[in-house]
């Protein structure tokens, strides 16, 4: 039996096949909350009846079916392949690096069609046994990432799905060893595309991906279910930057609104000679939208600065993740 509490809880993710098909959990993050739940639109028949006071309960039907909710955790340096496929569209193989044990997965932005997944959440009851909630057809339709001084690189998934079933088979979770990325392997470098340098005063960074889609296709014959989301606006790319004033680089960006590439990346520990762990974000042209530093006290000057993430015409939004992981 499992602890009843949050301690005996877990989730499990896999790839589908098929939208709104479920596949059995492959990959166990660990997490730190997860608010899935089953949407139900209802309608209720009413008719004038002699002597009858209230609606009937066998004529509340439900009309349509849906997911939502989120899923948060610390990026760690093994199993995200999944999520940040989900998140940004492309099909993607980790690329071994050399003959080493490194593997490297460049996730560039692209279509989400077809990039559906499977969610098995496993809730405990107070008795220790655990439930199975398995949400099927879950599409990311964004995430944002943050890390501050002194803590973890975290990402939050917001989640939409098709369907939940409560009568597959828990998987049984395993864990492979796992380390989070955290604020003392962080950089963020600036400049142009490909020959950016560190950006010095910088205590927060987040960065915001929101891939907008139609998560409204409801439709006759599904049986009260949606059919798969369609990308339905631009994908829309926003960051923050809490940072010391200790230069003018960023205040002058917002003067001037001028472009500069970003890189926000984590370096940790060497798998191989030459090939560490790493997770990285590539925003190619970003323009700083507010705001100027002011001064408020007798404290070192700090400022928080919003920026919005654009097209440069060549090379695309990518995050690239560095693991020793040999497949998604």
């Amino acid at each position: 039996m499992a602890i009843g509490s949050g301690l005996g809880a877990q989730i499990g993710i896999a790839a589908e096949s098929t939208y709104g098909t479920y596949v059995a959990p492959t990959h166990f993050p660990e997490f730190t909350s997860q608010s899935l739940m089953l949407k139900k639109t209802t309608a209720q028949s009413t008719g004038i009846a002699a002597g009858r006071l209230m609606a009937l309960s066998s004529r509340r039907v439900v009309t349509q079916l849906g997911v939502s909710g989120s899923l948060s955790m610390e990026v760690a340096n093994r199993g995200m392949g999944l999520l940040l496929q989900a998140l940004m569209g492309t099909t993607v193989t980790p690329v071994q690096q050399g003959a080493t044990a490194a593997y490297l997965q460049t996730h560039n932005l692209a279509d989400t069609w077809d990039k559906s997944l499977s969610i098995q959440a496993g809730i405990p009851l107070t008795t220790g046994t655990v439930t199975d909630k398995s949400f099927v057809g879950c599409k990311v339709v964004s995430a944002e990432f943050s890390c501050e001084v002194g803590g973890m690189l975290t990402a939050t998934f917001e989640i939409d799905g098709k369907n939940v079933s409560e009568s597959e088979t828990l998987a049984v979770a395993s864990y492979s060893s796992m380390s989070p990325f955290h604020f003392g392997q962080m950089g963020l470098l600036y400049g142009t595309y490909g020959a950016e340098t560190a950006l010095d005063g910088v205590r927060k960074v987040s960065v915001k991906i929101e891939r907008p889609q139609d998560t409204d296709r409801y439709y006759a014959n599904q049986s009260a279910q949606k059919a798969q989301p369609i990308l339905n606006d631009l994908t829309k790319v926003t960051a923050s930057i809490e940072q010391d004033y200790v230069a003018t680089t960023i205040d002058d960006l917002h003067t001037s609104d001028a472009a500069t590439s970003l890189v926000w990346e984590f370096i940790g520990p060497e798998i191989a000679p030459s090939y560490n762990e790493t997770f990285r974000i590539k925003l190619p042209a970003v323009k700083v939208d507010d705001a100027p530093p002011t001064v408020d006290g007798y404290g070192v000057v700090r400022t928080s600065y919003n920026l919005t993430g654009l097209f440069d015409e060549t090379n695309p939004v990518a995050i690239e993740y560095m693991s020793a992981d040999t497949a998604l």
